[in-house]
């Protein structure tokens, strides 16, 4: 069976087709896939989805499934909100 497997950097990205067997996890996958090698980043903790809905490492994948290894935030999203919210505020208030 035929299968995706996409990774991206700010300044790259990735996108291999492999062909599996039937029964392969996603786990497996990535592992033949070849980029744990390539991108020190990626270990065996790596999230993992298959068209941006994350699954676990033991997921079996299906023909066709593009299989997206993701990196951390690099910050909590709510956070980043909350912090661009006071900047704003701070320099209405200035004026």
């Amino acid at each position: 069976m035929r299968v995706e497997i996409a990774y991206a950097l700010p300044d790259q990205q990735v996108l291999l087709a492999l062909d599996l067997a039937p029964g392969t996890t996603a786990a497996e996958a990535l592992r033949l896939s070849g980029l744990p090698q390539r991108f020190a980043d990626i270990d065996d903790a790596a999230a993992l989805g298959i068209f941006g809905r994350r699954v676990e490492a033991t997921q079996i994948l299906q023909a066709g499934d593009r299989l997206e290894v993701y990196r951390p935030l690099r910050a909590d999203p709510k956070e980043a909100r909350r912090e661009r919210v006071r900047r704003t505020r701070a320099q209405r208030d200035r004026r």
